[in-house]
């Protein structure tokens, strides 16, 4: 196949480039390291291309995914049998200081995507990768208990929250607003104009290849501040906030599948799912353990505005739909790869 995969060099980017390469697909990559420009130089990919320009099946091109006129010409050159959207502004918080630059990146930039898949490649397969934020804060609604690590569901037969949780009457954050934004466009151009399109909310991804830092990627960011021995910030809800964890490897196969068998105007929820869950407590005390260190902690009682108390994601649909699928790293797998 003839790949178009955009923030190539990211963590969930470079893991579906590096899947498909080993499978000798072609890939054009489409990332300008922008990163780098929301987080500095420990939020920079660049490490990644190196690698990747090494394989006569990876073409690379720096460019910025609101710039149509550029996109078009990539576009026009090639025949695609999918676009995986990765790329985009990714961090809850780093969005209210840069609202106008994270709606153009996230949104303008899908728009451009979709409309060129519409114009010059209508067959092709295209998978977003949406998140979790489009449902705001409505997951905090439901019953909550708290325990002495961590809060758990109140209803003990409720696995998780689906696709159908409401995304309206909540408060999003800006990151949250403008992926929801992005989503809407994603199906619309499969309802609408019948493109194979999948939308694809996720929660927490992680892998080695994550450059975390403080506002974007907390599983990652926190073990590298524990392994560096620096102070580790918790910020509300005591440290006790859950999620599930999924590799970025397993999101590349199923990516794979999704190409295999796509859906027009497809929603799902994907992540680590109820087996794969870890507040930030016991992340903390997990991975404090495994390298033998007294960690430095600072509390923030103020949770961050938007931000989830428990959640999981329900992955029962996308299971049912791709039953070939299934997660193959658990947590225990996921922190021991990055220590």
């Amino acid at each position: 196949m003839n790949l178009l995969i955009t923030g190539s060099l990211g963590l969930v980017g470079s893991t579906a480039t590096e899947y498909f390469l080993n499978k000798n697909h072609s890939i054009t990559g489409i990332d300008n390291d922008m990163r780098a420009v929301f987080f500095g130089n420990d939020g920079s990919t660049t490490t990644q291309l190196k690698r990747f320009l090494k394989n006569s099946n990876y073409t690379h091109t720096d460019l910025d995914i609101r710039d149509y006129k550029n996109l078009e010409n990539i576009f026009k050159g090639n025949s695609f049998d999918a676009i995986i959207h990765t790329a985009a502004q990714p961090s809850h918080d780093k969005a209210r200081e840069i609202p106008l630059l994270d709606f153009e990146v996230n949104a303008l930039g899908t728009l451009n995507l979709l409309e060129l898949t519409k114009q010059y490649a209508q067959k092709a397969v295209f998978i977003f990768t949406s998140t979790n934020k489009v449902y705001g804060d409505n997951p905090n609604k439901i019953g909550l208990r708290e325990n002495k690590k961590r809060y758990v569901f109140k209803d003990k037969l409720f696995v998780g929250f689906n696709e159908l949780t409401p995304v309206d009457h909540t408060t999003h954050s800006l990151f949250g607003a403008s992926k929801l934004s992005a989503d809407i466009c994603v199906q619309e151009y499969g309802k609408y104009f019948g493109l194979k399109t999948t939308c694809l909310r996720l929660g927490c991804i992680t892998g080695q290849a994550h450059s975390g830092v403080k506002l974007h990627g907390f599983l990652s960011y926190l073990i590298k501040s524990l392994k560096e021995k620096k102070s580790y910030e918790i910020i509300g809800y005591n440290g006790k906030q859950v999620r599930d964890q999924i590799h970025a490897y397993d999101l590349a196969a199923a990516f794979e599948q999704i190409i295999k068998k796509p859906g027009v105007g497809e929603v799902f929820n994907l992540g680590g799912g109820s087996q794969n869950t870890i507040s930030v407590l016991e992340a903390i005390e997990l991975v404090s353990k495994k390298i033998n260190i007294e960690p430095k902690l600072k509390y923030t009682k103020a949770n961050r505005i938007g931000d989830h108390i428990c959640y999981i994601s329900d992955i029962r649909k996308f299971q049912k739909r791709y039953p070939k699928w299934k997660l193959t790293q658990s947590i225990e797998d996921i922190v021991n790869e990055q220590l």
